[in-house]
């Protein structure tokens, strides 16, 4: 019975990393100036690196808080993505997401800053991305 559970829980895992666009990347497959826009940003922190379509993605923590940057190939920060708790979501994505996907929990949420200063927030519910504005009125849902 354990190693049923076992066996469906790691079918579960490789099945929701096979859905994402992300290519898992060593350090030493990452342009350098991609490598010195994140030091610039972030002295000292170590990253995990993706490839996302044509641009490289860092994953870390800092200020105990999980992030990830989305970096093109000329070395310039796309956007920076900030994990966040469900209660620090604006009141009124919290209430779209209530009515709009009524039972479901809110399952991650974060606060995604684009290189011009746009600022979204992003809830995600049973394989999906709800992203809202920065007032919290919806814009679109992705499948994650």
């Amino acid at each position: 019975m354990i190693m049923k559970g076992l066996i469906l829980l790691l079918l579960m895992v490789a099945g929701r990393a096979s859905h994402s666009n992300a290519q898992k990347l060593n350090e030493s497959q990452i342009p350098v100036i991609v490598k010195h826009a994140f030091e610039k940003k972030y002295p000292g922190i170590k990253a995990g690196w993706d490839r996302e379509d044509s641009n490289y993605e860092a994953n870390f923590t800092h200020n105990g808080r999980a992030m990830s940057t989305v970096i093109d190939k000329s070395g310039t920060i796309v956007e920076t993505e900030i994990q966040i708790s469900v209660s620090e979501l604006p009141v009124v994505v919290r209430d779209y997401m209530k009515k709009n996907y009524p039972g479901l929990k809110i399952e991650d949420a974060a606060r995604i800053v684009r290189s011009n200063g746009e600022v979204n927030y992003e809830a995600e519910v049973h394989g999906k991305d709800v992203v809202f504005d920065v007032n919290g009125k919806f814009i679109k849902e992705m499948k994650d």
